[in-house]
């Protein structure tokens, strides 16, 4: 219960009440946020790292140079000629080896076995980089509020993708089949992307304070949110279809552009005995495909940039004119990987351009979620 105060007591008298101090949304729910940026950062750069050394494992024919799924102990290469002789022999009881290699011998079969065995490796240690920094963080206590549960989400996708991998490659071992089959390539290859953008998002809401996330999220650019989440699934469509393509070696079927063969339609663009197949098995179907799809993806962005260059922010402004760039560097690299019979130089470029778009895309829909605070002036 307060004191008495007399009517002649000075105001001044008074003890000085202390300001309230900002930044209480935040206070207690920090964590080690540079430092979980930082890992997920790292484990993003692996996770590219991954593709581009799965998209060379695909280019020179390597991924079923491995015929077993030894988690633990495949993690040891062939260690001596009677080693390597072993794992030879296992690769020669495949389709692949009897009717398409068998002219290797041991020292051939030694350059693809290292591609997908590296590509295996670097799939092992990002489960390692994962294990070990959200152990470590959460050992720490050093996550940040509410954050526990996303940051299991890439580990558990990361395991998923394991799973995957091996169900691609295993069709690949039955009679028949000289490649993995190709619906189980663009499944691998898009669970890749989806894991890369979880980590792109989490790194990007990471790098600005809760608080100010709160008061940026008023700013919301409903249309152009809604605008890029379409456009991310879109090029996520197209990235899928183009893995088909690859899957197949479509892109080593027609070679010339604008034409198909010398037609608007390719030839044998059905073959009955292939029936639903044909859309993922008839390489003029898929490369055709792959192409209207294209050209649709490249109206639909011309439309999104059109109202994302009238933002009234500057860096959303920036963030749809990076995308589109991009967009229209990739359209010109698939042009050139059709037209070079999709060589690996060209082709690895074109992947790797792929995961630069989703990133742009991804970032330009951040940031219509979550506007850059900026003056009147802009």
């Amino acid at each position: 219960m307060s004191n008495k105060r007399s009517i002649f007591e000075e105001v001044g008298s008074e003890q000085p009440v202390e300001a309230p101090k900002g930044g209480m949304i935040d206070k207690g729910r920090g964590g080690a946020r540079k430092a979980v940026r930082a890992w997920l950062m790292i484990l993003f750069a692996l996770v590219v790292a991954m593709i581009v050394v799965g998209g060379m494992t695909r280019l020179t024919d390597s991924g079923l140079s491995i015929t077993e799924w030894k988690p633990i102990t495949g993690a040891i290469p062939p260690m001596n000629a009677a080693d390597w002789q072993s794992e030879f022999d296992k690769y020669q009881q495949i389709p692949e080896f009897q009717e398409q290699n068998s002219w290797m011998t041991v020292e051939d079969f030694k350059t693809i076995y290292w591609w997908e065995w590296g590509h295996r490796q670097l799939g092992r240690f990002v489960g390692l980089v994962w294990a070990v920094g959200f152990l470590s963080f959460l050992a720490l206590r050093k996550i940040p509020t509410g954050w526990t549960g996303k940051l299991i989400i890439p580990g558990a996708l990361g395991g998923v993708q394991g799973a995957i991998g091996w169900w691609m490659v295993s069709s690949g071992l039955g009679n028949g089949m000289l490649d993995v089959a190709s619906y189980r390539l663009a499944l691998h290859l898009g669970l890749a992307f989806v894991i890369l953008a979880v980590l792109a998002w989490f790194i990007m809401k990471l790098w600005r304070e809760e608080r100010e996330l709160m008061q940026a999220r008023r700013g919301k650019e409903e249309k152009l949110y809604k605008l890029s989440t379409g456009w991310l699934h879109f090029a996520g469509l197209q990235i899928l279809i183009g893995a088909l393509v690859a899957g197949i070696d479509a892109g080593r079927t027609y070679t010339d552009w604008p034409l198909m063969a010398g037609g608007i339609l390719p030839p044998e663009m059905w073959m009955p005995e292939l029936g639903w197949r044909n859309l993922f098995e008839n390489p003029g179907l898929v490369q055709f495909v792959h192409r209207i799809v294209g050209y649709l993806l490249l109206g639909f962005a011309v439309m999104v940039w059109m109202k994302g260059r009238r933002s009234a922010n500057a860096a959303t402004r920036g963030a749809f004119n990076a995308a589109f760039l991009a967009l229209c560097l990739q359209v010109v690299l698939g042009i050139m990987t059709v037209l070079y019979a999709a060589q690996w130089h060209v082709a690895i470029t074109h992947q790797i351009v792929a995961v630069v778009l989703w990133v742009l895309i991804l970032r330009a829909r951040f940031l219509s979620l979550y506007p850059v605070t900026q003056s009147i002036r802009g």
